[in-house]
């Protein structure tokens, strides 16, 4: 079923991280999230089929189609992890620090060019590239543009788990020679980095049942994480230097 291997690596009672639900209408949104566990990696997950279809990817994504970058795929997240940021604690699965990184909406290519050139196509095409380890797909976000491939690869290492892909940027108007991913340290929720997320206690909190504060914000934690960022830069710009009286 999914979401069961999700379910099974996590203690709820002890993880912020939201429970597993599956959603019955698609929203076509991905995200991608920074995350600084054992070794610092990125997650890309497409929603898809009721939940976000993720992959770990070590070197992160890239602009630049000469990078080929290595994708793990792992198991099916909710939705609702879509803009999740905060600490994972320690003794949990994935301990370490989550930052929102880039989100956007995603729509499947279909896999035959049309005049050289790939178009738009359903999700039940994207199911069946997914199916045959060839998934073609345009992003629209904040960070990263443009057409991409997600290709299964069979791995010469012995015990490998079959979960090998490959994260390819297609050549297009998008593209970005020598792409540096580690120019972008910050958040795009919150404008956070991660050493600022890790410092901040409340930042993990999952309580949906609050009302966000602001905005956009759906999740009530990340309202609260953001209005408390907002309190500190205005107590900051209060603050009045102390002169020294002269001797």
């Amino acid at each position: 079923m999914p979401l069961d291997e999700y379910k099974r690596k996590r203690r709820f009672e002890e993880t912020p991280e939201p429970p597993p639900k599956l959603e019955k209408r698609s929203q076509h949104r991905f995200v991608v999230q920074c995350h600084r566990a054992t070794r610092l990696h990125y997650d890309f997950r497409l929603e898809m089929e009721g939940v976000l279809k993720s992959w770990a990817v070590p070197k992160g994504p890239s602009l630049d189609p000469a990078d080929k970058r290595l994708a793990m795929q792992v198991e099916d997240h909710p939705v609702s992890y879509f803009d999740f940021e905060g600490t994972i604690p320690e003794g949990n699965y994935g301990a370490g620090t989550v930052m929102v990184w880039d989100i956007g909406k995603w729509e499947p290519l279909s896999p035959v060019p049309v005049d050289g050139e790939y178009v738009p196509g359903t999700e039940k095409e994207a199911v069946e590239m997914l199916a045959k380890g060839d998934l073609k797909f345009r992003l629209k976000g904040k960070r990263l543009n443009g057409d991409f491939a997600l290709v299964h690869i069979k791995s010469r290492r012995s015990g490998s788990k079959g979960n090998e892909w490959l994260l390819i940027k297609k050549k297009d108007n998008d593209v970005v020679p020598g792409y540096d991913i580690e120019k972008y340290n910050t958040s795009v929720l919150t404008g956070r980095t991660l050493a600022q997320i890790g410092g901040d206690e409340g930042s993990a909190e999952w309580t949906s049942s609050r009302p966000a504060a602001r905005g956009k914000l759906k999740a009530a934690w990340l309202a609260d994480a953001v209005a408390r960022a907002d309190r500190k830069k205005a107590a900051s710009k209060k603050k009045v230097p102390i002169r020294k009286r002269a001797s």
